[in-house]
């Protein structure tokens, strides 16, 4: 684990450490720090090379099938849908 520090806030003169901490907690958001400490918290294992084939064979797969259903007139693909959030 590297030692740099990647949110670093100072206290300003008149600043109370509640606006600090929520500078901090910003700051911590907006570099991916949070996220990337979630993430390392369990051990996730490595894919083996037959299973990344095996997945890109099927989005190969289903590309192709989306493809051939444009073709054919079923799918628009000017009308794509779009998640929701």
């Amino acid at each position: 684990m590297s030692t740099t520090a990647r949110a670093e806030v100072r206290r300003g003169k008149n600043e109370s450490s509640v606006a600090l901490i929520r500078r901090f907690s910003r700051r911590a958001k907006g570099t991916n720090l949070v996220r990337e400490m979630r993430n390392r918290r369990y051990y996730a294992r490595l894919k083996s090379k037959n299973v990344e084939r095996k997945r890109a064979l099927v989005g190969l797969a289903r590309r192709q099938e989306y493809q051939e259903q444009v073709k054919l007139g079923k799918i628009d693909p000017t009308e794509r849908k779009t998640r929701r959030k």
